[in-house]
């Protein structure tokens, strides 16, 4: 077997393991993931990944260890994007918690399958037309400006192609049918409601994807590098959901963060040719992006729940 291909098969029977035994024994019956397990889970998949890239750092050095830790923690921070918009997708069509997770869990089996095609398509395209790293790198810039600007708004089951692309194909139930995409009835096949959310989270997926993946290999242009940090971060995303959905609202700085990043991303590869930026120096900016946008966040919340106080009595 050789010895490059060994890698890629160790990987996915890890990740094929984990999802069995997360959806086959921890997750089999449906039911509200509380925070303390979402919490739990997430420390799993975090330890799991600074586990692996102790591992890139001991086989391939330290530089190769950089690029993993820096895509990893830029995949991490914008799938905090992807967490605000599954919570409004959820909240919009009132999807019971007990079944929030079965869409999460195939919603990443299939973001898994999307960003699999995507890295390897972004990998041709920069290997065989070096100029494609300028057109990633001002669409990065591009999608920053519109993530500064605009707000989070709830995506729409009507309004969606991929949504009425399916409805074409079969009917749909009025409500939901327990944690089931899909129902019998007098031998006509129904989609339920469940579903359409599903396709919902997965192309709303797509579209973050689009924005993450140029943004990973502006780091480093290993294959391997890209898609096992991609997929590492999002391996804890449903559990990132569960941690962060009642706190995300806080945090009024993180979009314009988010945003920040992406542009630092972009001018990077557009800048490729003319300026190399070391790993540690991209790690250190993202990592200062990020810690300043929480805490001026936190600070000003702490601030206005201490304005909205009401005044001691004399």
């Amino acid at each position: 077997m050789s010895g490059d291909l060994l890698p890629w098969i160790l990987f996915l029977a890890f990740v094929g393991g984990m999802l069995a035994l997360d959806l086959g024994v921890f997750h089999r019956d449906a039911h509200e993931v509380t925070r303390r397990e979402a919490l739990a889970w997430s420390t799993v998949w975090i330890g799991l990944a600074v586990l692996f890239n102790a591992g890139v750092y001991y086989f391939r050095g330290q530089e190769v260890g950089l690029e993993w830790t820096t895509g990893y923690l830029i995949e991490k921070s914008l799938s905090v994007d992807n967490v605000f918009v599954f919570l409004l997708i959820f909240s919009a069509f009132a999807v019971p918690a007990a079944y929030q997770h079965r869409v999460l869990f195939w919603g990443i089996v299939g973001a898994l399958v999307m960003r699999a095609i995507l890295i390897a398509f972004a990998g041709i395209l920069l290997d065989s037309l070096h100029w494609m790293i300028y057109v990633f790198g001002a669409f990065l810039i591009f999608t920053a400006f519109k993530i500064v600007r605009s707000g989070h708004a709830a995506p729409s089951l009507e309004s969606n192609r991929l949504v009425r692309l399916a409805k074409r194909f079969a009917p749909v139930t009025e409500g939901y049918e327990g944690q089931r995409f899909f129902v019998t009835r007098d031998g006509v096949r129904y989609m339920t409601p469940l579903f359409l959310v599903l396709l919902l989270v997965e192309s709303t997926d797509l579209v973050f994807a689009v924005d993450s993946i140029p943004a990973i290999y502006a780091i480093t242009d290993d294959p391997f590098i890209v898609f096992t940090s991609n997929i590492f971060a999002i391996l804890g995303l449903r559990a990132l959901y569960f941690v962060l959905a009642g706190y995300l609202t806080g945090l009024r700085y993180l979009k314009p963060a988010l945003g920040t990043v992406l542009a630092f991303v972009g001018a990077k590869m557009i800048l490729v040719d003319v300026v190399k930026v070391p790993p540690l120096l991209s790690l250190g900016v993202i990592t200062t992006i990020l810690t300043v946008a929480i805490v001026a966040s936190l600070l000003v919340a702490r601030q206005t729940r201490a304005s909205m106080s009401p005044e001691p009595s004399a």
